[in-house]
């Protein structure tokens, strides 16, 4: 078993994170709660956790284009708008019938 670096559990299936295969560059975390409170980068304007892609610009993290530009990073967009061809509505995925043969 190994103990998390996060939270100090001693978790039998616990996980080892490393940052672009760099050794020693992230953890050992007994959940994703942990591993994100640890290795998450925080927004450079209002402060909450990066979980996806975020928007950088520079050497700066934001979690989206808003938060960027209100921190004084103009051009960057969090959609492209209509003129992408796309309608404006969101695509719902439905993956509940995913792998199911009939």
């Amino acid at each position: 078993m190994a103990i998390c670096d996060m939270c100090g559990n001693d978790y039998p299936r616990s996980m080892t994170i490393t940052i672009g295969g760099e050794k020693n560059s992230g953890g050992v975390f007994d959940s994703f709660e942990c591993a994100i409170a640890a290795l998450a980068p925080r927004c450079g304007h209002c402060r909450c956790r990066i979980i996806g892609h975020g928007v950088e610009s520079g050497c700066n993290i934001f979690c989206c284009a808003h938060c960027a530009r209100a921190a004084g990073h103009d051009g960057l967009v969090d959609q492209a708008g209509h003129t992408d061809g796309g309608s404006g509505q969101w695509k719902v995925f439905d993956d509940s019938r995913e792998g199911v043969v009939e």
